[in-house]
């Protein structure tokens, strides 16, 4: 699929790294806030392996506080138009709010990664078909009331395929993500990780999100600090069942579990 200028074969695994400039991220607690730290940040996640970075200016964590569009612009536009000055990376704006996907898109950013799957702001699929940008659709709903879990996972990521369509985004720039954390329970996470060859069948690009959430913290027993195996026990679960992004914190560890796994993956038969 083409994200920006770059081609991403969808048969193999890439990383998206997580760049938060919010002062209340659940993982990093605004670690990377300050504009230099950013930077250098940036720079260490491409050389441990990212193909794309990621930005979010407003935590989604439980219990998170909304912030204003503006100040939510104001955090991220600024780090984008920096990376994309330094940094020949593809960049993801991490938004459901249409002007912040707008002003991202201005500055250097290529995809939209939003976790409402375009439903939160009736703009966004107008604004991202007008960029000719890609976009990340998450499988979001505001209660966990399903009749059919998988099946109703699947028709509500339908809707969203379908908002996409409607509004001119090109078939070639969607990738679904499950939405692991985001209105389900414990035992609904693990059961989506598991059956990720669900939503395949959907027939786009699969992102797989799993990176220190509470999902691997309640089955561990351990705080967000200490999740990294947890989650590269996700990725891996991931790059067997077919995904083709994972995003993450911890990018250089990730690139070393996928690259495993599908040497794995790829060993011949044949001996």
């Amino acid at each position: 699929m083409l994200i920006g200028n770059r081609e991403f074969d969808t048969a193999k695994c890439h990383i998206m790294g997580i760049l938060n400039v919010t002062p209340d991220s659940f993982s990093d607690g605004g670690k990377w806030k300050v504009f230099d730290a950013a930077m250098r940040h940036t720079e260490e996640m491409i050389a441990g392996g990212a193909d794309i970075i990621d930005i979010g200016g407003e935590s989604t964590r439980p219990g998170y506080t909304m912030i204003s569009e503006a100040e939510e612009i104001d955090r991220t536009a600024p780090v984008i138009e920096a990376i994309a000055r330094r940094f020949d990376v593809p960049i993801s704006i991490d938004t459901y709010k249409s002007s912040v996907a707008r002003a991202a898109l201005s500055v250097g950013a290529c995809l939209v990664n939003d976790i409402w799957g375009l439903k939160a702001d009736a703009k966004m699929a107008g604004v991202i078909a007008g960029s000719g940008a890609a976009c990340c659709l998450t499988h979001n709903r505001d209660h966990i009331d399903y009749i059919d879990f998988l099946s109703d996972v699947r028709s509500d990521l339908a809707e969203s395929l379908k908002i996409a369509r409607d509004a001119g985004i090109s078939e070639r720039r969607i990738i679904l993500d499950p939405g692991v954390g985001f209105a389900k329970t414990h035992e609904m996470n693990l059961l989506v990780i598991n059956r990720l060859d669900a939503l395949l069948a959907l027939g786009y690009p699969i992102l797989l999100g799993t990176s220190r959430k509470s999902v691997i913290g309640t089955v561990l027993g351990l705080p967000v600090t200490e999740r990294l195996e947890g989650t590269l026990a996700t990725t891996v679960i991931g790059v067997v069942r077919g995904v083709s992004f994972v995003r993450t914190h911890d990018v250089l560890e990730t690139r070393r579990a996928i690259t495993m796994a599908e040497a794995v993956l790829g060993a011949s038969t044949q001996v």
